[in-house]
C-alpha cells in the first residue's frame, strides 16, 4: 500500500506515523506538512525527525501551507505543546524537507502511478485543496482518501459544532469533501470513543525500546491536557485511528455512506460538518463519503501497542 500522509505533527500525528512505519506492507511515499497543531516550520521539522526515529528516514517530507485559504490559523499549542510534541526534543535528522511544496509532491506522486496512491489527511485540509487546484483530476488519480476530521453526531472540540481540522480551514474541507474522492471521514463520532485509557498507557510504559518510550513521553503531555475534562487519565487516539482504518478498513464495524458538507457562512456554526442522514434523501450531485459510526476499538488499541513495540 502506497500512502501519502498530510499531517501537522502533533502528538497523535506522531503516533499515526509510528503505526504506518511499523507495517512493512505500507510504503510511506511522501509526507506533507501543514500548520495546525503548531506552525508549519515546526510540523515539517517534527515529521522529518519522527520518520528518522521510526525507521523511515528515506521518506520525502514537503513543507505545505502556513495558513488557511480564507482566515487566520488557530494553532493548538495548548494541547500539543509549543513544539507540537509536548516539549519533547527528538534527535536531529540528517535529511531536510524537499524543495517541492506538499501540494506539488502529492500531485507528482499521484500522477506517477495513477490509481495506486492512498492519502491520509490528519490536519487542516489546505494542502489537499491546493493540490486539487493544481490537478483537478486528483480524485481520479488517487485510490482512496481517509480524513481525520469533522463531527456529525458528536459535539465539536473547538466550538460546540466544529472539529479542529475542519474549523481551521472550512473552505478547504468543503472543497475536499465535495471533490468526488473515494473518501472515508473518520470523525470525532468515533475517535472520541477510541480512548487510550490508564491501563493501556501502563502497558505502553512497560514496553522496551526507543519508539515506545518516546510515545509514552509524548502522551504524558497529551493525557495531561485531556484528563482535565474527560474525568479520567486517558486521551482519544484521533489520528492513529484514521491511520488504522486506512490500512485495514475492516476495523470499521458500521458506517453510513452520505453526502457531507461544511458550513461556511453560519455566524455560530462555521466549520460544522453536516451530513444528510435522512433515510430518503433527495437526489443530489453531491458525492457521498463513508462515515464510520462504529469501529473495533479494542483491536485497534492492541495493534497500536504492537506497532509501538
Amino acid at each position: 500500500m502506497r500512502v501519502f500522509v498530510d499531517c501537522d505533527p502533533g502528538i497523535d500525528d506522531a503516533l499515526a506515523l509510528a503505526y504506518l512505519a511499523a507495517d512493512h506492507r505500507v510504503e510511506i511515499a511522501g509526507v506533507g506538512a501543514v500548520y495546525g497543531n503548531t506552525g508549519v516550520e515546526s510540523t515539517a521539522e517534527n515529521a522529518v525527525r519522527l520518520l528518522q526515529l521510526f525507521g523511515r528516514p528515506e521518506t520525502p517530507v514537503a513543507v505545505g501551507a502556513a495558513r488557511p485559504l480564507m482566515q487566520q490559523p488557530r494553532l493548538a499549542r495548548h494541547v500539543h505543546g509549543d513544539n507540537g510534541l509536548g516539549g519533547i526534543e527528538l534527535p536531529e535528522a540528517a535529511k531536510r524537507p524537499v524543495s517541492e511544496s506538499a501540494a506539488e509532491l502529492l500531485v507528482r506522486l499521484a500522477r506517477s502511478a495513477p490509481g495506486e496512491l492512498n492519502v491520509l489527511a490528519l490536519g487542516p485540509l489546505t494542502n489537499l485543496a491546493v493540490a486539487l487546484a493544481l490537478e483537478p483530476r486528483l480524485p481520479e488519480l488517487v485510490n482512496r482518501v481517509v480524513v481525520m476530521g469533522g463531527a456529525v453526531r458528536s459535539p465539536g472540540n473547538v466550538t460546540p459544532w466544529a472539529e479542529a481540522n475542519v474549523n481551521n480551514d472550512p473552505e478547504a474541507a468543503e472543497a475536499v469533501l465535495g471533490a468526488g474522492f473515494d473518501l472515508t471521514l473518520v470523525a470525532l463520532d468515533v475517535t472520541m470513543r477510541a480512548l487510550a485509557t490508564e491501563s493501556w498507557l501502563e502497558e505502553l510504559a512497560a514496553l522496551p525500546g526507543e519508539r515506545a518510550q518516546y510515545a509514552h513521553r509524548f502522551l504524558a503531555y497529551y493525557v495531561g491536557w485531556y484528563t482535565s475534562f474527560l474525568g479520567q487519565r486517558a486521551c482519544p487516539m484521533h489520528d492513529p485511528l484514521a491511520a488504522a482504518v486506512l490500512v485495514d478498513p475492516s476495523l470499521v464495524k458500521e458506517s453510513e455512506t452520505v453526502p457531507v458538507l461544511v458550513e461556511l457562512a453560519g455566524a455560530h456554526t462555521r466549520g460544522m460538518t453536516i451530513a444528510d442522514l435522512r433515510p430518503r434523501r433527495e437526489e443530489t450531485s453531491r458525492p457521498a463519503v463513508v462515515l464510520p459510526t462504529e469501529v473495533d476499538v479494542p483491536k485497534f488499541l492492541s495493534r497500536m501497542l504492537r506497532a509501538l513495540a
